[in-house]
């Protein structure tokens, strides 16, 4: 986001502070149905904004966030004048960078939720996603400090804890008035019919190659043929460049307009760090295949790279798709966090992609994303992330981690239970990789653990090896959001999908009935809370 985008958040925040009002009564009354009310009549209740008679539950959504969008931006502004000296450690310096860069986009999310309401280019129910996505920024930025073991003081000095408190409580308020006034999800009983649905059971199966709604046309015969590429990257020279960062840059200048902008990469191995940024939309990364188009690199949390910076690759801007290419981090179990890959790219696309590392190997970070015919390699937390994301028919495969060490092929972040977030995996296959077959009896492994207080991973319909410990989940530490999380199975097969010694926390679920198995579907959970059509989105016809 650039320095333009925030003047205008500011302008626009000014503007509806001073033509907006509220009725201390009706914010009284909206306010106690937030999760902190105090907050919420405290900060709504200003001498800063004017009165006005004709309260509405919409204008009081929208004064939620420009209050919310208000302290974005001054806590942006503190990091921002922060100055990094000699004092600070370099990996304080690293971990506020991310911050810097988190809140920004946090200010994006705020921005373009406010405008939701008098654009006809959005779905209103967008907001929710966005909103859960500034929401995990302020999380990031502070695992950043977390992980690198920094003491309180460097919290203290560097992320002004007491505005920080008041910050994420406004968010959480704003996510909770949003969902209120604008939805409710058919994840919390809605009787909404989704845009684009037809009600009750008239909801249009698609056949297995189909893709979801967001994917045009073109698009789709992109993805079913051999495109004509804007660019072609090859590292023998008989392309336009030879590396993919310099092809991702030269795409700024040579696409016209927002149209979909195709990159094809030959076959080889690119040992870069690519980062596609918020302001590079709709570009599709086509390779000659998996382990035939190679994206590789070592970044990791050991020597001396936030989780958020170890990526090999780093997508945020909207609307990406790639289909046949290799994600790779060789740093090996040794070197703890290391990423291949973190998308947080809303409506994004991965199909026939291999994501291939050891922890924390493929960071779905947040928004809306869909893997499809996908192969994923890891052992500890190796799917994580926050996003609203399904995977489809793919092949997940569990490796041989350090000794001592557990599996865990999931951990999902949802920090609020209004945040419209969650992994689904559905139709795929949970096996051990050929470096754990030989000694898997030697090793326990886990669907998934809690990485935050509502966790929410569903498993559909997949096929689960006897590689999968019979207890089928596993502790974060101690109690924590064993009742808050959300883990549910449903209808698995395989000698490791058998429920009966499963964990007994209050948050852990065998799903028996079609319909509750159904709001996490392609359909309705990636279409979810309103915001996508009930139709163009693949799933096993099945369910």
């Amino acid at each position: 986001m650039d320095k333009n985008k925030i003047v205008q958040a500011i302008f626009y925040l000014s503007f509806l502070f001073y033509s907006l009002g509220f009725i201390d009564g009706a914010t009284i009354a909206s306010c106690s149905q937030t999760p902190y009310p105090e907050i919420c009549n405290h900060f709504m209740n200003t001498n800063i904004l004017e009165t006005e008679k004709d309260q509405t539950p919409f204008t009081f959504r929208d004064q939620s966030l420009l209050v919310t969008m208000n302290h974005a931006i001054k806590a942006h502004q503190m990091i921002l004048s922060l100055e990094m000296n000699d004092s600070f450690d370099e990996k304080a310096k690293l971990a506020r960078a991310d911050c810097v860069e988190l809140y920004e986009d946090t200010i994006d999310h705020l921005n373009r939720s406010l405008f939701v309401s008098s654009s006809n280019n959005n779905n209103p129910v967008d907001s929710q996603t966005w909103l859960s996505a500034a929401n995990t920024n302020l999380q990031t930025c502070q695992n950043g400090f977390t992980e690198f073991n920094l003491t309180s003081n460097y919290l203290e000095s560097l992320l002004l804890p007491d505005m920080l408190s008041n910050f994420s409580k406004l968010l959480s308020n704003s996510l909770a008035i949003n969902k209120e006034n604008y939805y409710i999800s058919p994840l919390y009983n809605s009787k909404t019919v989704h845009p684009g649905s037809s009600g009750g059971g008239g909801r249009k199966l698609l056949h297995d190659d189909e893709f979801p709604w967001w994917v045009s046309v073109t698009d789709r015969k992109l993805l079913q043929s051999s495109p004509e590429a804007d660019i072609v990257v090859a590292q023998d020279g008989s392309g336009n460049y030879k590396t993919i960062g310099e092809a991702v840059a030269a795409s700024a200048t040579r696409r016209s307009g927002n149209k979909r902008f195709v990159i094809y990469v030959k076959k080889g191995v690119y040992k870069e760090y690519v980062e596609i940024k918020n302001s590079m939309n709709n570009l599709m990364l086509i390779g000659d295949g998996i382990d035939a188009t190679i994206v590789t690199g070592n970044k990791n949390n050991q020597d001396g790279s936030t989780t958020f910076r170890s990526a090999t690759f780093a997508v945020s801007g909207e609307g990406f798709i790639a289909k046949d290419i290799t994600f790779e981090n060789t740093a090996g179990p040794q070197k703890h966090q290391a990423v291949a890959l973190r998308s947080g790219s809303d409506f994004s696309v991965f199909y026939s992609c291999s994501f291939k590392g050891y922890q924390d190997t493929l960071y779905v970070y947040s928004q809306r994303q869909f893997y499809r015919d996908c192969d994923i390699y890891g052992t500890v937390d190796f799917i994580f992330g926050n996003a609203v994301v399904v995977f489809q028919n793919c092949n997940i495969y569990v490796r041989k981690p350090m000794s001592g060490q557990k599996n865990t092929v999931t951990a999902q972040a949802r920090t609020d239970p209004n945040e419209n977030t969650g992994i689904i995996i559905h139709n795929s296959r949970v096996t051990a990789a050929s470096d754990l077959r030989p000694v898997q009896g030697s090793f326990k492994s886990y669907l998934g653990r809690p990485w935050q207080e509502y966790s929410r991973t569903v498993i559909l319909k997949s096929n689960l090896d006897g590689l999968i410990d019979p207890a089928g989940w596993l502790p974060w530490s101690g109690n924590f959001a064993l009742s808050t999380l959300y883990y549910a199975e449903y209808m698995n097969s395989g000698s490791g999908a058998s429920t009966g010694d499963r964990v007994k926390w209050p948050g852990y679920h065998v799903i028996t009935k079609v319909t509750d198995a159904g709001k996490f579907t392609v359909g309705n959970f990636l279409a979810g809370d309103s915001w996508i059509p009930a139709t163009g989105v693949p799933f096993d016809s099945g369910l």
